[in-house]
């Protein structure tokens, strides 16, 4: 079943338009800072905020056409956005992590150092 674009309401065609718009603009910035930012942990950043941010503008948009097309309630998308709220950081974090584990192996210069539990650095310096 093919629900009827066509037979939208405008004011509920407003909204959905713009949150698409909205969330298009927010990956595409993701994007962008993906691809012009320089090191590894600069461009860990930007993909999650615009994919947090666009998902859930297209995620809201799509809830709003389908419940009105539909006439019923549509909300199993939220679990899509729980689903990216949730591993997105937590993704990004451990390849956060396997990169500074990895750097630091390697004695990478460019690398922050490691921080003692009592906010000192290993070196003895205070942070």
């Amino acid at each position: 079943m093919n629900p009827p674009f066509e037979n939208l309401p405008l004011w509920a065609a407003i909204p959905v338009g713009g949150l698409l718009i909205l969330g298009a603009f927010l990956t595409l910035v993701g994007a962008i800072g993906f691809l012009r930012l320089g090191t590894f942990y600069e461009r860990i950043h930007a993909p999650t905020l615009g994919t947090s941010g666009g998902i859930g503008a297209i995620m809201i948009a799509s809830m709003i056409f389908f419940s009105i097309s539909t006439r019923s309630l549509v909300i199993h998308e939220l679990l899509i956005g729980v689903f990216i709220t949730v591993t997105t950081p937590v993704t990004f974090m451990l390849l956060a992590r396997a990169a500074l584990h990895r750097d630091r192996a390697e004695q990478n210069s460019n690398v922050p150092p490691k921080q003692s539990p009592e906010g000192t650095s290993a070196e003895g310096h205070s942070s």
